[in-house]
């Protein structure tokens, strides 16, 4: 191991150990000092905006020298307004009630001990993420409120935007008499930085990936932390023989269209194969009047008399684009619908457009994903939608948080267990 790779990983454990350290003062933190705090920080953002921007063009002329694609660069773009957009997801936070504490069940045991079970923190958040430095603010405020300290590893092409961003929320930590260790940001030079963090057992409580399938799957497989699996989404949406057309239509371009590089985007369209071959058409060519480029069986949909489709590869039934493009299937009805998806789909958003109440069923009891939809668009698969507020990310796993992770799905919980003197025989 080289002397710079022993620096890194002392420094990774050591930002460890010191939010370890911090932890139980964050986890009792009073809920008006969460939000005074919160809303501090919030100020402090919009005051220091020369500051942060000046550190995010250094990151985006490095970028555009490396030869970043511009759909990455604007990512990482800061402006004033996406300033102020962060600092109010900031005060959003403030106003939504903080889990911590709050009483599940409980009950009186018959020797008269009384018992509930109550939520906690989880304790240190490892948070490993890539381009878009509004995650930094994003993940420290949903940490503080649930009373999590945040151990934050970047991008390395983010790196000044989010050392600019943790300096202020330290500093305001500071302000409040707080730690300044309840934020963190890791090192970021090299890959391995990730590594250290998701094994360092015993010291971080949990990890959190948010990014490319790439990222997501290098932190699971390798983590000796507790993950949770922050989705990619590969979301269908099935368009039955049973469907009203328009209203099909429009949610079909509302997942696609509205913004591509988020994960509830629609990537794959799947079309009862027994509509009307005009009703296919209609569908294909309403994707490529918006500006969509579809991708599928060349000769297929060419029977159908449609014209620049891209052909298919496997990857293109598994992948998500975050771009105009999107891949097409004619199925046989909702059982195929559900075989593809079965074989494909990333776990996160399926939906499926049908008048048949049965059919409709059949699709939300048998697809296993976090989220289906029922004549409604995929882009609904949101936190603040489901009126949860703001989000870490859309967990495709099955155990602890399934959905949207709103503040409650960043605590777990304890027993507290109340006697007069019982014992047990």
């Amino acid at each position: 191991m080289t002397d710079a790779r022993t620096r890194e990983r002392e420094e990774v454990l050591a930002k460890a150990r010191a939010a370890k350290a911090v932890a139980p003062t964050l986890a009792t933190l009073p809920t008006p000092d969460k939000d005074a705090l919160l809303h501090a920080a919030a100020e402090n953002l919009v005051a220091h905006s020369e500051e942060i921007l000046a550190a995010n063009h250094r990151d985006i002329e490095a970028g555009r020298e490396a030869g970043m694609d511009e759909a990455l660069i604007d990512r990482l773009a800061l402006s004033p307004e996406r300033i102020d957009g962060i600092a109010g997801g900031l005060r959003q936070v403030a106003g939504l009630k903080d889990p911590v504490g709050e009483v599940l069940r409980g009950s009186v045991m018959p020797n008269g001990i009384r018992m509930k079970q109550v939520r906690v923190p989880l304790g240190v958040m490892g948070m490993v993420y890539e381009a878009r430095p509004n995650v930094t603010v994003d993940a420290f405020g949903l940490a503080l409120k649930s009373g999590n300290v945040a151990l934050l590893r970047g991008s390395k092409s983010a790196r000044q935007s989010n050392e600019a961003l943790v300096a202020i929320l330290q500093d305001t930590a500071e302000q409040h008499g707080l730690p300044r260790e309840i934020v963190q940001l890791l090192p970021c030079e090299t890959h391995d930085s990730v590594q250290d963090l998701i094994t360092a057992r015993g010291l971080v409580d949990v990890v959190i990936p948010r990014g490319s399938a790439r990222l997501i799957d290098a932190v699971v497989t390798g983590a000796t932390v507790p993950a949770i699996e922050t989705g990619t989404g590969n979301c269908h949406f099935y368009i039955d023989r049973d469907a009203e057309l328009n209203s099909a239509i429009d949610m079909l371009l509302n997942g696609k269209t509205r913004r591509v590089s988020v994960c509830n985007a629609t990537e794959t369209a799947l079309i009862d194969a027994t509509l009307a071959p005009a009703d296919q058409l209609r569908i294909i060519t309403e994707l490529q009047r918006a500006g969509v480029r579809v991708h599928g069986d060349v000769d297929k949909l060419a029977a159908l008399g449609a014209e620049d489709v891209i052909p298919a590869t496997d990857a293109d039934w598994s992948d998500e684009y975050l771009s105009m493009d999107i891949a097409v299937q004619l199925v046989d009805g909702v059982d195929g619908a559900i075989a593809h998806i079965a074989r494909y789909s990333s776990g996160h958003t399926e939906a499926i457009a049908s008048l048949n109440a049965y059919t409709c069923q059949k699709f939300a009891a048998e697809v296993d994903a976090a989220a289906v939809m029922v004549n409604a668009s995929t882009a609904f698969t949101d936190g603040e939608q489901y009126g949860m507020g703001a989000e870490i990310g859309i967990s495709t796993q099955k155990l602890h948080a399934r959905g949207p992770m709103a503040l409650p799905e960043l605590t777990s919980t304890k027993w507290i267990l109340e006697g007069t003197g019982q014992t047990r025989p």
